[in-house]
C-alpha cells in the first residue's frame, strides 16, 4: 500500500463542490470534513486502478484554512475554531491562517474605528498565503521517508508549480521522494442540474499524473454533519 498524505486546499475545496453540486443552494451544507473527504477520495482512487497498479492509504492529511478575526466576525471565528477542534481531534492537521481585511478610511487616509476602537473592514476579507502554504506541504511531504504518495485537493493553477517540482523531484530521484496526484469534484449530470463541470489541476506538459475524478457520491459521503451552530 502506498502510504499517502493528502493535502487540502480547504477553501478551494469546500466553494468547488458547492459549484459543482449545490449551486444556489446554502453554503454551509456543502462544508467538507477533510478525514472522510481524504478516505472516501482514496477509496474512490484505488477503485479506479487498473491490475497492477498499487493502492493507497491515508495515513496523514493537511487541511489549509483561512480564519475570520473575531473583531469583525466573531460567529464566523467561533465556528471555524470548533471545526478546527473537532477535524483534530478526528487526527486532521488542521493549518488555520488569518484572512486579509481592507478597512474603511478616514479623510486623512487613516483607518476609521467604531465605537469599540476597532478598525471598519469593508467587502469580504481574502485568503492569502494559503496557496504557498499547499506547496510547501506537498514539497515537504514528498520528501518525508514514511509517505510514498501525496494527493492535492485543489482547483488552484497558482500550485501548478508544486505539482511540477515534485515530480520533477520524483523523476529524479524516485527512492527519495514520493509521488504526486490530485483530486478533482466532477459531476456527470451538470448540464442538467445547472452546475459547473468540474475540472482538475494538471502539471505542465509534458508532464502527466494521475487525476481522481469525485463525483455526487464521494461528495455525500465528505459532507461535514455535525452542527457548529
Amino acid at each position: 500500500m502506498l502510504r499517502t498524505s493528502v493535502i487540502v486546499d480547504y477553501q478551494n475545496v469546500h466553494l468547488t463542490a458547492y459549484d459543482v453540486f449545490t449551486p444556489g443552494g446554502d453554503r454551509h451544507d456543502s462544508l467538507i470534513h477533510p478525514m472522510q473527504f481524504a478516505k472516501r477520495a482514496i477509496q474512490e482512487r484505488n477503485a479506479r486502478q487498473r491490475a497492477g497498479f498499487q493502492h493507497a492509504s491515508v495515513e496523514r492529511v493537511t487541511v489549509f484554512r483561512g480564519l475570520h478575526h473575531v473583531n469583525y466576525d466573531w460567529e464566523q471565528n467561533r465556528r471555524a475554531l470548533d471545526q478546527a477542534t473537532q477535524w483534530r481531534n478526528d487526527g486532521v492537521d488542521v493549518q488555520l491562517r488569518d484572512l486579509k481585511y481592507s478597512f474603511q478610511l478616514g479623510a486623512g487616509g487613516q483607518p476609521v474605528r467604531d465605537i469599540n476602537g476597532h478598525k471598519i473592514p469593508i467587502g469580504r476579507p481574502k485568503e492569502k498565503g494559503i496557496d504557498v502554504l499547499c506547496a510547501l506541504a506537498c514539497v515537504r511531504e514528498a520528501a518525508r521517508p514514511d509517505v510514498d504518495l501525496v494527493v492535492l485537493a485543489s482547483r488552484d493553477t497558482d500550485l501548478v508549480p508544486a505539482l511540477d517540482e515534485v515530480y520533477d523531484f520524483r523523476g529524479a530521484d524516485p527512492k527519495r521522494y514520493a509521488g504526486i496526484e490530485t483530486f478533482s469534484w466532477f459531476n456527470k449530470h451538470w448540464k442538467r442540474e445547472g452546475a459547473r463541470s468540474g475540472g482538475s489541476l494538471l502539471p505542465t506538459a509534458p508532464r502527466r499524473i494521475w487525476n481522481t475524478n469525485l463525483d455526487r457520491s464521494c461528495y455525500d459521503a465528505s459532507i461535514d454533519r455535525n452542527d457548529y451552530r
